[in-house]
């Protein structure tokens, strides 16, 4: 029936998997729940131990780091269940119904996705940045997410069918931070499966500080042009590369590049500060796209 798969590193997992082991067993279905530490070597991993008590349940910690994008793929391969549901080891169940949900939908899709949602508060000044752009722009209601329903496809809290996710698996040649849900999301595009999006969200448990948001931004945004020159997505799957197109068609991307080095100070002093604003961060993006552009 179902296999719920749990990429995990340096975080406690078991109140998430005691979570879904409940909802579960009250389903009355057929379930597995494997987690798997990529090699954090955390202490937090005594805690994910007893994740091995419960039943159907499956807690393995990694001794060699292997990424996560592989992490994922060795859960996939790892699964006995035709349906595959990827969840991230920070994940909050917020609904006592999440499981039933996702149940009725099974027999009719090879993809459902239900969305994920950050906390209505700030954990704090240090992690605004990354609050403010998943709760504004990250956070889209179902209606949202069918304008666009291959590129609004993020694989946490996504159910997909095996023989379905092995056609494409994640591209565990990338080496930095970013972007796999492009990848694969456009890869499963070009075969046109039946995905469906619903209203069956998780929160967003563990958000970065305003820093690391910076630094796998740019990480992002690298692994986007990477992907781009390799034929792994189209210009007309990402936004960014539609405009770093035109931008360059209009050779306009030098000027960007220059006015990002001149302002890159400012533009760094409001997004690692208290209050960080989101179109500061869009100029930031697109300034460190054209650089990018620029040095190859």
């Amino acid at each position: 029936m179902l296999s719920i798969l749990i990429p995990i590193y340096n975080y406690n997992a078991y109140p998430l998997v005691l979570e879904l082991h409940k909802q579960c067993l009250e389903c009355k279905i057929d379930f597995e729940i494997l987690c798997q530490d990529d090699a954090s070597k955390s202490v937090l991993n005594s805690e994910n131990d007893k994740i091995n008590s419960l039943s159907n349940c499956n807690f393995t910690e990694l001794k060699v780091n292997i990424a996560h994008r592989q992490n994922r793929n060795s859960l996939a391969n790892k699964a006995k269940f035709e349906n595959l549901l990827f969840i991230d080891g920070d994940s909050i169940i917020i609904r006592n119904n999440y499981i039933s949900n996702y149940v009725s939908w099974l027999n009719d899709f090879d993809i459902i996705y239900g969305g994920r949602l950050h906390p209505e508060n700030f954990p704090s000044n240090n992690q605004k940045l990354r609050w403010k752009y998943g709760k504004f722009i990250e956070d889209k209601s179902v209606e949202k997410r069918k304008l666009a329903p291959f590129q609004s496809l993020l694989f946490n809290n996504t159910i997909i069918k095996k023989d379905c996710f092995n056609k494409v698996k994640f591209d565990s040649h990338l080496t930095k931070y970013g972007h796999d849900d492009t990848q694969l999301s456009f890869q499963l595009s070009q075969f046109n499966p039946k995905l469906i999006h619903v209203d069956n969200p998780v929160e967003h448990g563990d958000i970065d500080s305003n820093i690391e948001y910076i630094l796998k931004t740019k990480s992002s945004l690298e692994n986007l042009i990477k992907l781009f020159e390799e034929g792994k997505i189209n210009k007309d799957f990402s936004r960014l590369i539609l405009l770093l197109l035109i931008l360059n068609k209009m050779k306009l991307t030098y000027l960007i590049f220059v006015f990002y080095k001149i302002s890159e100070g400012f533009l760094s002093r409001n997004l690692e500060g208290n209050n960080p604003n989101l179109f500061i961060y869009n100029i930031f993006k697109l300034g460190y796209l054209c650089s990018i552009s620029i040095k190859k």
